[in-house]
């Protein structure tokens, strides 16, 4: 077995995650060993597994990936797979887990609103920590998502299993794909439900499609306000490797630059199935805000 003896059970507004921090960089998981892992049945259960490793422990980076985290002051990586066993660009969630896993461990020093440049396969991502931070929970963190790159507007359309009509959707690159579609804009005859009520057991359909595997995000405008450019919307995911997650880091920043893109509102408060997340987008850039919480230590036997 490559794994410690000691990890933990972590997750950011719902989205859970097996974590532990790698000193040495000589305890990189096999696929078997995160499936074995991230099973809820036979394991810990959790959408992926985190682990924190210098950056030069990190099997699968190239030579330019490696270069880029030393130009982003970056020591540390996220070393993120899905909980299918497969690698991720990217978690904005899971960013926030191990970081305060990192802080928790004395790895890194958040104090006196000190930044932390994190590693991950998407490039250099910066956080701090605000500590407990009404309405959006307990270690709470600002997240530095960085650049995003969205698609034309509503040039897919989104279909859910065992429904009639389709959702008008938008491709956001977050350093991960996704597809966002707004619930408010169905097209004409759709027959979907309430978002609280749709079945998202099976990946929704994108067409047309897609090269890479994408997350698909469904999300309803609650509101907005125009004049002080904030609003407010609810929203599921289904993420790959994994099925549908209580929250996606990265897919309410595609959220976020979609709404912006549609109502010219940039500031977001967005509701997932695990809590309340802050969204602010500008041209150059997303910050995420969201809490962060550690369950359980674990021994593996």
């Amino acid at each position: 077995m490559t794994l410690p003896e000691t990890v933990y059970k972590a997750h950011a507004t719902g989205n859970d995650f097996v974590v532990y921090v790698d000193r040495e960089g000589d305890c990189e998981p096999t696929a078997d060993e995160v499936r074995h892992l991230c099973n809820r049945h036979f394991g810990i259960g959790g959408d992926g597994l985190i682990r924190l490793a210098p950056v030069g422990c990190v099997s699968d980076l190239t030579a330019e990936q490696i270069a880029a985290c030393a130009d982003g002051g970056a020591q540390w990586f996220m070393d993120y797979r899905n909980a299918d066993g497969s690698y991720a660009e990217m978690c904005g969630n899971g960013t926030r887990a191990i970081t305060l896993l990192a802080a928790r461990e004395s790895v890194i020093d958040l104090s006196h609103g000190a930044a932390f440049r994190l590693g991950t396969r998407a490039g250099v991502k910066q956080l701090r920590a605000l500590g407990d931070l009404e309405p959006y929970g307990k270690d709470v963190f600002h997240v530095e998502v960085g650049q995003w790159h969205m698609g034309e507007p509503d040039a897919y359309r989104v279909s859910i299993s065992g429904l009639q009509g389709r959702l008008r959707g938008t491709f956001v690159d977050m350093g991960n794909p996704h597809v966002v579609a707004v619930l408010n804009e169905r097209d004409e005859n759709s027959a979907l439900p309430e978002l609280e009520n749709l079945d998202l057991a099976v990946k929704p359909v994108v067409t047309p499609m897609i090269e890479s595997d994408q997350n698909v995000e469904i999300v309803r405008i609650d509101d907005t306000a125009v004049s002080n450019g904030t609003g407010k919307a609810t929203m599921r995911v289904y993420e790959r490797g994994c099925g549908e997650t209580l929250s996606c880091g990265t897919g309410l920043c595609a959220t976020a630059v979609t709404l912006r893109a549609k109502t010219g509102v940039s500031h977001w408060d967005i509701s997932v199935r695990g809590g309340l997340l802050r969204v602010d987008v500008t041209d150059t850039g997303v910050v995420l805000t969201g809490s962060a919480t550690i369950v359980a230590e674990i021994s593996l036997l």
